[in-house]
């Protein structure tokens, strides 16, 4: 069983709220209303943040807790490619052709370059390669927050 998280202040953990409810404020207003809770079930079960989703650009952070690492204190390769592909699916999905319904990932490739420690946040950015009328390529780039990049992960996602 993992240990009970340290209580925050107060202050701090009012202004973080604050600060989220405007970011998911902005994000709703953004993101086509297609996307409905099940789509985003498990990003939030992980603790993914969704900061910025456009058709050009999808951007988010997820902070690294005792129940996304492996041995030691670094997180799971697994956590950082779902951050990966969710970030890349938000974008497809702001990209699906009129004729089309939904997407879904058909390949993701990662390139694990630096670990990703307990306590740090991971910042994640996703771009387009290539938006075409089946398919469309992301590629995702994790840092830490001071800058460090853990990975690289580029997919293809499949329009249905």
């Amino acid at each position: 069983m993992a240990p009970a998280p340290s209580k925050p202040d107060q202050r701090s953990t009012s202004i973080d709220q604050n600060i989220e409810q405007n970011i998911d404020q902005n994000i709703d207003q953004n993101i086509d209303q297609t996307i409905d809770e099940t789509s985003v079930a498990f990003a939030n079960h992980i603790g993914i943040k969704l900061d910025h989703a456009s058709p050009d650009q999808v951007s988010g952070r997820l902070a690294i807790r005792p129940e996304l690492c492996n041995h030691g204190p670094h997180i799971h390769g697994g956590a950082l490619m779902a951050f990966a592909d969710f970030l890349g699916a938000i974008g497809a999905h702001l990209n699906i052709p009129d004729d089309k319904t939904n997407s879904t990932t058909i390949e993701s490739k990662t390139n694990f370059l630096k670990s990703g420690n307990l306590g740090d946040t991971l910042l994640g950015t996703a771009i387009p390669l290539s938006r075409g009328r089946r398919l469309s390529v992301w590629q995702t780039e994790i840092t830490r927050s001071d800058g460090t990049r853990v990975a690289i992960v580029t997919q293809t996602q499949m329009y249905l």
